[in-house]
């Protein structure tokens, strides 16, 4: 245990945890529903993300409060919170950090000591994570995969949970930059974030132009995070659960035996990562909800989020305006159980 992590709390039986873990579904959802109006399936696909371990990456127009979503959860599990507006000219350094030469006043003696990036942080908010160029992009690779950044020959650990969740607008296009497939495939999740119903934006209004703030009271600690996202690895599944991920997974990819969506609208399919994170996803939904095995309905319900935005278009889909999402859903009704 390195000395950033949190003392250690007494060993909690697995069942007295599970029981927690359904619980803090509810209370999140509410504390996070305090200032978020609506967007039930963004909030869960968010919380799955957040006990898996994995990154979000979440696509939608300006004005839909994804970073008041973000930022309202880090402070709903007491986490230390940190953003990156990503722009142009943001440069690698202005992320991970850099070394500073330092000198003692009173000795003359000069050091180069390494300054820490916001990347240091719980929960890093990556706004419009397309705005920077790829350079700058590639310094979230190591850090979102090994959980460590190398800088100037130096390796530093992140302390543990860390986790980036990151925005995109996906209709302004000037001065953006396409994601690489390799920084897209350590998303867990990409998530499609719509407009609020009528009802909805109507409260949405009325709360925020009423001058009315809401505080947000911590629902976990990091510690109890910590417990709960080792729980979930720790629940069993079944043969057939995984047998159906993994075979969704392979039936992406454009082969001789792939199927007429796969045939006809892409050019490259998911790969093992995809497996791995349907296993995974499905098995945290299935425990938020209360049970302890997960069936085939979770992994259809993660699909679309884990599948979506590692699968690569070829030209037809792109001239017939075939959006990932569809060629989830007609993959979902080609592969049975």
């Amino acid at each position: 245990m390195s000395s950033q992590d949190p003392p250690r709390p007494e060993t909690v039986d697995d069942g007295v945890l599970f029981d927690r873990l359904t619980a803090v579904r509810g209370e999140l959802m509410a504390a996070i529903g305090t200032r978020i109006v609506g967007q039930h399936d963004v909030i869960e696909q968010l919380l799955i993300a957040l006990f898996a371990q994995g990154h979000c990456l979440f696509v939608g127009v300006p004005g839909l409060a994804k970073t008041l979503l973000v930022h309202t959860t880090a402070q709903a599990l007491g986490l230390d919170f940190g953003r990156v507006q990503f722009t142009p000219d943001l440069m690698p350094a202005d992320i991970t950090g850099t070394e500073v030469l330092q000198e003692d006043r009173s000795t003359g003696h000069r050091e180069l000591r390494f300054i820490k990036g916001p990347i240091f942080t719980h929960l890093l908010l990556a706004d419009e994570i397309n705005r920077t160029p790829p350079k700058t992009q590639a310094a979230l690779l190591e850090a979102m995969q090994e959980r460590r950044v190398t800088a100037a020959g130096r390796t530093h650990e992140l302390e543990s949970p860390f986790l980036v969740f990151a925005t995109q607008n996906p209709i302004e296009q000037e001065g953006t930059y396409p994601l690489p497939e390799a920084e897209l495939d350590r998303f867990m999740f990409s998530v499609s974030v719509s407009y609020p119903s009528e009802a909805e934006e109507i409260e949405v209004v009325e709360r925020t132009t009423t001058g009315r703030e809401t505080s947000i009271s911590p629902v976990l600690d990091r510690a109890s995070l910590l417990e709960l996202q080792g729980l979930v690895r720790r629940l069993p599944t079944s043969d057939a659960v995984t047998r159906y991920a993994v075979r969704l997974a392979r039936a992406s990819r454009p082969g001789p035996d792939a199927v007429e969506p796969v045939t006809r609208w892409l050019r490259w399919g998911a790969g093992p990562r995809a497996s791995q994170y349907l296993s995974l996803g499905a098995r945290v939904r299935a425990a938020l909800r209360g049970h302890e095995v997960p069936d085939f309905d979770d992994v259809r319900a993660v699909a679309p989020a884990v599948l979506g935005h590692r699968m690569v278009r070829n030209f037809q889909a792109e001239a017939e305006n075939i959006a990932p999402e569809q060629i989830v859903a007609r993959l979902l009704e080609h592969v049975q159980p």
